[in-house]
């Protein structure tokens, strides 16, 4: 029987994969720090990411194990968050490392988010898993900690990948409803001084990719991104052009660092300029269904 546990599966990218995967597993559950219940052939089972309370015994004889934990990045970076940002990130995966380790028979194959942040802020150059160069700055030291608690423990019967993804644009959450909104209100403007590359990917190309992972068996590190990744000035353009608003007020670095201030995030994830391409999904054939932006918005919004 083939079994799916997604730990933290209640966000936008686990209920996408669940929608996914349902007709594809015979079991599907989900890690969640909410109540145990079963809803809609869906079982619910509560942890809290850090020791073993009875979940653990859900990873026996699984196919395969999604870790989605970790406490959002769209906050102020303040010292506390800076530190609950890490500590999800690494207890998370060093718990699962151990409840894995236990089992008599373990997840075929576990999934362990990781972020297209971990490379350098690029304008020149397309990073892929090959040649890509990891940056320095508080995001790309957390992702580089979050990968080596990952991979230093070793899981001789579990294969183990880490997805590098970018940001998902998605009809029901992600980064694309306050986008939409702001083109909307008539702030769809290039962002900064524009020229910074956006990596992104549309939601079903996300859970196909997952999917085409797993299917393959590949392991290691693995870019989930679209194929093209494209400046903000033009990102916004597009996005106004399908949603039919005529104009854009840009919003300069200045007014971004204050705005972002106010509605407590960081203007950092709008600023990098993450220039990052998907070479190892390509090279092993896997296939697009938006690999343009105007394709994407064009589902995302009709």
């Amino acid at each position: 029987m083939k079994k799916l546990i997604i730990a933290a599966g209640t966000g936008f990218l686990g209920q996408v994969l669940v929608n996914h995967f349902k007709d594809k597993f015979e079991e599907i559950v989900i890690l969640t720090r909410g109540n145990s219940k079963t809803i809609d052939g869906i079982k619910y089972v509560n942890w809290n990411a850090r020791n073993f309370t009875g979940w653990e015994k859900e990873l026996e004889n699984a196919t395969v194990l999604i870790n989605l934990a970790g406490k959002s990045v769209d906050c102020r970076y303040t010292k506390k968050n800076k530190k609950e940002i890490l500590l999800s990130r690494i207890e998370s995966t060093k718990i699962l490392n151990k409840a894995v380790l236990n089992c008599q028979n373990p997840p075929k194959h576990w999934l362990n988010s990781s972020t297209a942040t971990i490379y350098r802020f690029s304008l020149d150059k397309q990073m892929d898993e090959a040649d890509g160069e990891i940056g320095n700055d508080f995001s790309i030291n957390v992702a580089l900690s979050w990968e080596k608690a990952f991979f230093k423990t070793e899981t001789p019967k579990t294969l183990k990948t880490a997805l590098r993804t970018s940001i998902v644009l998605g009809k029901n959450g992600g980064a694309f409803i306050p986008l939409k909104n702001l083109a909307k209100l008539g702030f769809g403007g290039k962002q900064g001084k524009g020229d910074q590359f956006v990596s992104w990917i549309h939601e079903e190309d996300f859970a196909n990719a997952v999917n085409f992972i797993i299917e393959k068996e590949m392991t290691g590190f693995i870019n989930v991104v679209s194929p093209e990744p494209i400046r903000n000035a033009d990102f916004m353009q597009k996005l106004r052009k399908t949603i039919g608003f005529p104009f854009g007020i840009p919003v300069n670095t200045f007014l971004l660092k204050i705005g972002s201030f106010f509605i407590r995030t960081e203007a950092e994830l709008i600023l990098k300029s993450r220039n990052v391409i998907p070479k190892r999904l390509l090279e092993n054939g896997f296939e697009f269904k938006f690999g343009s932006i105007d394709k994407a918005f064009q589902n995302l919004l009709h």
